[in-house]
């Protein structure tokens, strides 16, 4: 195991390791961190901004080191920093070998499996697009998991996201519970929001077949978009139900004040929502011209219009 530390990408290291209490930092290879000691929380869609992290560490580094856990065989079992990892392997298989290893604190052997599952909670919990649903995701991972003490979600729930608040803790019930209804069914359960959410919980505790009717209206419903799932809930939610003559959400139907679509051109994300556009991209725009750049923004409106 090598002791070189390295936070600021392949040009820079300092041959010795950093210690804080209850933490050792050192670069460790890619290839020897599993993601076994904890199943994760994210959602297993594409990560439309693991680019902007790749670029960011390319550029001025690591600043914040992956946190692991040493095993027996002398692998290490990962527990907080999934996507500074995805983005390492992404250097590494872009860039070479320079970007074979990565800057990892190293937790004191022995932690309980509940510490384990609290940091991981606390480190995404601040991620401020986190979703409801995947937060009750990992309260009910937690509940399955045999290595630990707890055997339902709501004692999960208490367990992990103690830092939460009482009425966080409450919708993250409510969501557990409604994803176990109808997660399955649904293409995008980290899109739907807490408002909307918990709008179709309220709905359900009211007529028991509103779940045996969303089940069949969606069930021959494929390649549905984000919006169009999501107009589908609200009617649910709202009570009105799907149209009557069974007609599909239109593509082009205007964005509710809660909605937004997310989509990738290449490197350069856009995100739509209500009254705003956002184009994220690899681009100073301070140095492009402001004349230039006004008229850019005119030709966009206008095609848009």
């Amino acid at each position: 195991m090598s002791t070189f530390i390295r936070l600021t990408g392949p040009a820079a290291t300092t041959p010795k390791a950093t210690e804080t209490p209850g933490l050792t930092i050192h670069m460790i290879p890619l290839d020897s961190i599993t993601m076994q000691a904890l199943i994760r929380d994210r959602n297993t869609g594409p990560d439309y901004e693991l680019s902007e992290l790749v670029t960011s560490i390319k550029e001025v580094g690591l600043s914040n080191p992956i946190q692991v856990v040493e095993r027996s065989d002398g692998r290490y079992d990962l527990v907080q920093g999934y996507r500074r990892l995805s983005a390492y392997r992404t250097l590494l298989a872009e860039e070479g070998e320079a970007w074979a290893t990565i800057p990892a604190g190293f937790l004191p052997r022995g932690e309980g499996r509940a510490k384990i599952y609290r940091r991981m909670v606390d480190e995404n919990i601040i991620r401020k697009d986190l979703s409801f649903a995947e937060m009750a995701k990992t309260a009910q991972i937690y509940a399955a998991d045999p290595t630990t003490s707890t055997t339902d979600v709501d004692s999960a729930v208490a367990v992990l996201f103690q830092s939460g608040g009482y009425q966080r803790r409450s919708y993250i019930r409510k969501f557990a519970r409604l994803m176990t209804l109808i997660g399955p069914i649904l293409s995008f359960p980290h899109e739907v929001p807490r408002s909307l959410g918990l709008a179709l919980y309220k709905e359900i505790k009211k007529d028991e077949t509103l779940v045996r009717r969303l089940r069949a209206h969606l069930k021959d419903y494929n390649n549905r978009s984000v919006i169009e799932e999501l107009t589908i809930l609200r009617s649910f939610a709202d009570g009105t139900g799907p149209d009557p003559e069974g007609l599909k959400p239109a593509h082009n139907k205007p964005l509710k004040h809660s909605q937004r679509t997310t989509f990738s051109l290449g490197q350069i994300r856009c995100i739509a929502g209500q009254g705003g556009l956002t184009v994220k991209m690899n681009l100073d725009f301070t140095a492009i011209d402001r004349a230039k750049l006004t008229q850019g923004i005119k030709s966009l409106l206008a095609a848009l219009d």
